[in-house]
């Protein structure tokens, strides 16, 4: 079966089911079938037959893995366990990149769980990149209304050619809308799905002041229910193009049901600490895809104005660089 029969196959299921949200429903996939290491050598281990993967950070190095495939949209899952006890500095990364294609104008879509303090709660970032505008940066924050260190919960991206959808156990918690006006500033080109877990001490905990303390160290991230669906490419296709009906289902499936918004304003009502669509230090106009609810900005402004520093980019060897000029400073004091 074909990359394109195999997409249209999986969207017109995903189309069925998107309405109740039903991932359990979704097949699950074995990491030697989707996954390749990505660095850490002995600091990846895969558990259950292949259905669960340790990450794990100690003084040596972090770790991570990367999809065999790279995807022109679709739908990409995983079950997330996170370190306990104190984690300041670390960060675990689950996001679509296709830097290692594209080194100057790169996109990416991110989910990105930020270590803390003993008795501060692990913080969630999203954010997005298209075609290298890193001097822009998204990003949103938020707090979250579980512990995410004693048990799994799900993370899922929907990436359609018109709308990005980032879910926290099924409930929507962010929609980009694509807009004329962002040109390439939204992510459309092929990428790879990654999961990493490395050192941030020099930005992940409030600007810096805290660190990694490798005393509490191994730091372990526990990743399992593997989903990975979409428009798969060949390699060699820099630009490739899906068919009219996996373009629909794609688009059909990006619809969110009045119940899920609901859920989602009232998750971005009580938790979202952060977003760069009320931040007016750094952009004194709102930026075209923003659509501001007076809930949020009337909350939000019992924050400080922060600027947050850019995602860093991820190598191979483990090794990370900012590549914002923007430094980050928290709005909550530690």
């Amino acid at each position: 079966m074909g990359y394109l029969t195999r997409f249209i196959v999986f969207m017109s299921l995903f189309t069925g089911l998107v309405s109740g949200f039903a991932l359990q429903k979704l097949p699950l996939l074995h990491f030697d079938e989707g996954y390749t290491q990505l660095f850490g050598d002995q600091n990846l281990i895969v558990h259950r037959n292949g259905k669960s993967v340790r990450l794990t950070l100690d003084e040596r190095t972090g770790s991570g893995f990367v999809s065999n495939d790279i995807y022109l949209h679709g739908f990409f899952s995983s079950s997330i366990k996170l370190p306990a006890d104190y984690s300041a500095g670390v960060v675990i990364a689950f996001y679509l990149s296709n830097g290692d294609m594209y080194e100057k104008n790169h996109d990416e879509i991110d989910f990105e769980f930020l270590g803390n303090i003993r008795g501060k709660e692990w913080r969630i970032q999203t954010n997005i990149y298209g075609n290298g505008s890193t001097h822009l940066g998204r990003e949103e924050r938020y707090n979250l209304w579980f512990d995410p260190t004693e048990d799994f919960h799900h993370y899922s991206i929907l990436w359609s050619l018109s709308h990005i959808i980032f879910y926290v156990d099924n409930v929507p918690i962010r929609e980009v809308k694509r807009t004329a006006s962002m040109g390439g500033d939204f992510p459309a080109k092929p990428m790879s799905l990654y999961a990493t877990i490395w050192d941030g001490s020099k930005w992940a905990t409030n600007g810096g002041k805290y660190g990694v303390n490798y005393k509490f160290a191994p730091y372990v991230a526990q990743f399992t229910d593997l989903i990975l669906h979409g428009c798969a490419v060949d390699p060699t296709e820099k630009f490739p193009r899906c068919e009219d009906e996996a373009v629909e289902n794609i688009r059909q499936a990006s619809k969110i049901t009045e119940s899920q918004r609901n859920k989602m304003e009232s998750f971005r009502q009580k938790h979202m600490t952060y977003s760069y669509c009320y931040d007016h230090m750094r952009y004194k106009v709102v930026l075209s895809e923003c659509i501001v609810n007076p809930a949020e900005a009337k909350r939000l402004r019992v924050y400080d104005p922060v600027t947050f520093g850019g995602i860093p980019h991820r190598h191979r060897n483990g090794k990370h660089r900012s590549r914002s000029r923007f430094a980050e400073r928290e709005s909550e004091s530690i």
